[in-house]
């Protein structure tokens, strides 16, 4: 995983969840400092003595975290507990303007579902959420084997880079929107558009999205026209009830 970060020795990095210290240990000589989240309170000490100069040890819950208190330009690294890694994505959304990178590793389906194209059955909520913000990228997949013990899943590191401002063209409101529609959508995702109180055929045609659709056949950019419509129009009762 080294190789993919590229730790450079004035980075500002952050890793999550670094248990015992196996990646910990890799990043210290690169940097002269290293920020660490973690919850458990046992596997503190055993950190602590890596490299207490060096290594700024956070013993918090990371779904509570303030990331501001880190600073800017943020790089955040780990291998990312696979039972809360969306929420920890969702979280990390709110620091949004801080970040510079992100690279994980997390079970392989989730993986998937972060980098999955329109009309894949993994492509989803999450998909279109960090594709919205993030270029994404499936690196590699890590095998069971390289696990000692091995656990029950495949394993892949992915990296996601901040999408510049021209690319992200929503307003505040406009994103609040995003998050909405993809939640309501996604929570029926066979149903079809038309299917929708609040999305009636006519409406979808003259925003070039096709009635008979599936909220996984539609592209992040129509998820987007949807958001700004939604914005001009204001029908913000209906999409909660939807």
């Amino acid at each position: 995983m080294l190789t993919v970060i590229r730790p450079r020795v004035d980075d500002n990095l952050v890793e999550i969840g670094p248990g015992r210290g196996a990646l910990t240990k890799a990043l210290l000589p690169q940097l002269h400092k290293l920020n660490a989240i973690e919850i458990d309170h046992d596997l503190i000490p055993t950190l602590q003595q890596i490299a207490p100069t060096k290594l700024q040890i956070y013993e918090e819950d990371v779904l509570k975290f303030d990331f501001k208190a880190l600073g800017a330009k943020l790089r955040v690294v780990g291998n990312l507990p696979y039972n809360i890694s969306t929420p920890i994505f969702f979280h990390l959304l709110k620091f949004f303007p801080q970040l510079c990178d992100l690279h994980f590793m997390v079970q392989k389906e989730v993986a998937e579902r972060i980098t999955a194209t329109p009309g894949n059955k993994n492509f989803g909520r999450l998909s279109v959420i960090l594709q919205y913000y993030f270029q994404t990228d499936l690196l590699f997949l890590v095998p069971k084997e390289a696990f000692n013990p091995p656990p029950q899943v495949t394993s892949a590191v992915i990296r996601l880079i901040p999408r510049p401002p021209n690319e992200r063209t929503l307003t505040a409101t406009e994103e609040q929107n995003l998050a909405q529609i993809v939640r309501v959508l996604f929570s029926t995702r066979r149903k079809m558009l038309r299917s929708h109180k609040w999305l009636n055929p006519n409406l979808l045609s003259k925003l070039g999205i096709d009635p008979c659709a599936r909220p996984e056949d539609l592209t992040v950019t129509q998820f987007v026209t949807l958001s700004r419509w939604h914005r001009w129009h204001g029908w913000h009762g209906h999409l909660i009830q939807g």
